[in-house]
């Protein structure tokens, strides 16, 4: 079988590969011998799939369904890894048993074309942060996770150097709130750190569970303030959109126990940074609608 990466992998990848990288030339060859080794029969390429990996529908040898997942060293799968060998299977995808090879994860297969997204509005909200809560455990002792203050640390950087002075202002808010959050953290926990309603799929083992982490360590309002803004594009488009985004913000930080402020600070944080981001890539479509968000807050 050829192992073609879907467009929506190509153009992501190619916004954040390196000089030189050569991980897309290489992956119909390396995903040909993951299947090799592991004796595994393809059923299909997922499509669209993922933004950072390839998603292959597999069967193991015994007929059993699996999803092999290859991405490469940036993506950061071996932090991936370890944070679905800690939570074991409660609130995660379960990583399963295989030949360790740096990039390739065999993990559990869900339902990939059902995500909490399908559910109204409501209801996917309070399915995702249910997921999320199970999610915040005590991080492993000795871990190697990259810290919220160090993740955070990087991109601002980069937000301080964009160059786009139209967002100064809306640049300058989301750096002292970040100076502001980062000078009393509160308990630190194990953070998926991409968790948004796309991320969590209908299982079998329990209804919902959640994917794709790159996970962080640091104070839970960080994780979910991603899910604050999900379908943005929907409350861009709604007159109330400033108003039921307050309220979303109030009604998840009061289910998961989170200061309501903190997390109001940090999802704008994320909302300038991913906004910047865009408009870095040529992206202006994505930078607007997410810097309009951020300017509600």
């Amino acid at each position: 079988m050829a192992f073609e990466p879907p467009q929506r992998l190509v153009r992501a990848l190619g916004e954040s590969a390196p000089d030189g990288d050569e991980w897309l030339e290489r992956l119909p060859k390396t995903a040909e011998h993951a299947v090799e080794l592991r004796e595994l029969t393809v059923e299909r390429v997922q499509v669209p799939g993922g933004r950072s990996s390839l998603v292959v529908l597999v069967r193991r040898p015994d007929g059993a369904p699996a999803v092999l997942k290859l991405a490469p060293r940036r993506a950061r799968p071996e932090s991936e890894r370890a944070a679905l060998a800690h939570w074991g299977g409660l609130g995660a995808v379960q990583l399963l048993d295989g030949p360790a090879a740096e990039g390739v994860l065999l993990l559990e297969r869900l339902h990939p074309d059902v995500s909490v997204r399908s559910l109204p509005e409501a209801k996917a909200l309070l399915e995702a942060a249910g997921t999320l809560r199970r999610l915040w455990v005590e991080p492993p002792g000795g871990h190697v996770f990259e810290t919220v203050e160090q993740r955070t640390g990087r991109q601002a950087e980069a937000m301080r150097t964009g160059g786009f002075g139209e967002v100064t202002g809306l640049v300058d808010a989301a750096l002292a709130a970040r100076a502001e959050l980062l000078a009393a953290p509160p308990e630190e926990r194990l953070l998926h750190g991409t968790f948004r309603q796309s991320k969590v799929l209908a299982g079998e083992r329990v209804p919902w569970l959640a994917v794709g982490p790159d996970p962080v360590v640091g104070e839970c309002a960080f994780d979910l303030a991603r899910l604050v803004r999900d379908r943005v594009e929907d409350l861009i488009a709604t007159p109330s959109g400033a108003a039921t985004t307050r309220r979303r913000i109030k009604r998840l930080a009061e289910s998961l126990d989170v200061d309501q402020e903190r997390l109001r600070g940090w999802t704008l944080f994320r909302a300038v940074e991913s906004g910047v981001r865009a408009l870095r890539v040529g992206r202006p479509r994505d930078a607007e609608l997410l810097l309009e968000f951020a300017g509600w807050l």
